[in-house]
């Protein structure tokens, strides 16, 4: 006799029956791992004191510090990744890439947990650096998303920040306007964004080589500037910072009000790119057409769409964004120039773009957990947490590409992507 089955559950289970079990199993090693990594190792009656309060001036509220029992709580978060293995199984729509991400997640907190018990850590001030250090990185995704998306390869982000940086802070020191620097670094990063235009679709040069080409000038350019002027002619590198503006009222915000709204010009202007280009790529006539000439030049053109003038535009705009970026380095953080001081975040852009699929918020999101990394590792060097600095070093970016695992496996680039276009 057989059972009647109704179409939902037939749906479920043939949903189930196409779902790899990996995140489930993921899961589950992560869970594992928290208990024997830190819940073994955690004495029962100690705690971990995070603090919520950023150090310095502000105009934040004040709040108290948040203390954790330590082992209570990393047995929560196992239990919790735990739970998203199960539930993965049970419930056929919990995607692998959240149940992973999320589990990476728990997996970080239990970390930090073992690693401050019967210490204290600023949580808001790894918070604010994780903002300011994913600030560059974003910049450089977006870059690539504007010039990606009309299919124009850009690996030239990083000489296109370095070239930047170094004329912020000349032009900040020579002239003692800081927002007339901003705007010199704007338009250098959109020149060489027009070298690059000029060498990959008018001379059909490979996108890869042109865009190695300008790294390598950009490079033994600021290195012979640097060392032949900056150094003996101090004053040209001596530009100062932005200020620090705190949003009225928002800035009050607790824990959220401080990271988003108590910064200078640059990550403000990095927040209102990353939805100013989602709105230029999904809302506009113009974001149509750069898609269009991404996807399928030969079609775009058909239509009536001027398929050089869009690339050329998005390599302009790409390039100019790559400028704020680089002015971060210099007239955003420290006021002067070093040799190659922009260490491959022009690169990290570029596969914070691939893991965030070609999406400014994407690309954002990406950009937060390299930053998460990267202040991670610098906090837990501080609390001088018995693991080689080495490995402190890596592993926070073994556990961004194990959180971005399920996302990569999707990534769909533009399907002209680097493909010159000939009419």
């Amino acid at each position: 006799m057989s059972t009647a089955v109704s179409p939902a559950t037939a749906v479920s289970q043939a949903m189930l029956g196409r779902r790899s079990s990996t995140p489930a199993v993921v899961a589950f090693v992560i869970a594992a791992a928290i208990v024997a990594l830190f819940g073994r190792s955690t004495p029962a009656g100690v705690d971990a004191v995070f603090g919520l309060n950023p150090g310095g001036f502000t105009q934040a509220v004040e709040l108290p510090d948040l203390v954790i029992p330590a082992a209570p709580a990393i047995y929560v978060l196992a239990a919790v990744a735990a739970a998203l293995a199960g539930g993965y199984l049970a419930w056929p729509r919990l995607r692998g890439g959240v149940v992973v991400g999320l589990s990476v997640s728990a997996f970080v907190v239990a970390f930090l947990v073992w690693a401050v018990q019967g210490q204290s850590l600023n949580l808001l001030g790894m918070l604010e650096s994780t903002l300011l250090r994913a600030t560059p990185i974003a910049l450089g995704a977006l870059s690539g998303v504007l010039c990606e998306r009309a299919a124009v390869i850009n690996i030239a982000i990083e000489g296109m920040m370095l070239s930047a940086a170094m004329v912020a802070v000349v032009v900040g020191s020579v002239t003692g306007n800081l927002y007339l620097a901003l705007v010199a670094a704007v338009a250098v990063g959109g020149l060489l964004g027009l070298v690059h235009g000029v060498l990959a679709i008018k001379y059909r040069v490979d996108q890869i080589v042109s865009g190695t080409v300008i790294n390598i000038f950009a490079v033994g350019a600021t290195s012979y500037a640097s060392a032949r002027f900056l150094e003996k002619y101090m004053w040209l590198n001596n530009s100062g910072t932005l200020p620090v503006w705190a949003v009225p009222g928002l800035v009050k915000i607790p824990i959220v009000g401080p990271v988003l709204f108590e910064n200078s010009l640059i990550p403000y202007l990095m927040l209102a790119l990353v939805i100013g280009v989602h709105v230029l790529l999904f809302r506009t006539r113009f974001g149509l057409r750069m898609r269009a000439v991404g996807e399928h030049p030969r079609a775009a053109d058909t239509l009536g769409i001027n398929v050089w003038r869009t690339r050329y535009l998005s390599v302009l705009l790409g390039g100019m964004v790559a400028g704020i970026g680089g002015a971060y380095f210099t007239i955003g953080s420290v006021g002067r120039f070093d040799e190659v001081m922009t260490a491959g975040r022009g690169f990290i852009g570029l596969a914070a773009m691939i893991f965030g699929n070609w999406t400014p918020f994407g690309a954002f999101a990406s950009s937060l957990v390299f930053g998460f990394a990267d202040s991670l590792q610098t906090k837990l060097q501080i609390l001088q947490v018995p693991i080689p600095s080495e490995f402190l070093l890596m592993a926070p970016y073994i556990a961004t590409m194990i959180a971005i695992s399920g996302v990569v496996g999707r990534v769909v680039p533009p399907a002209a992507d680097g493909q010159p276009y000939e009419k």
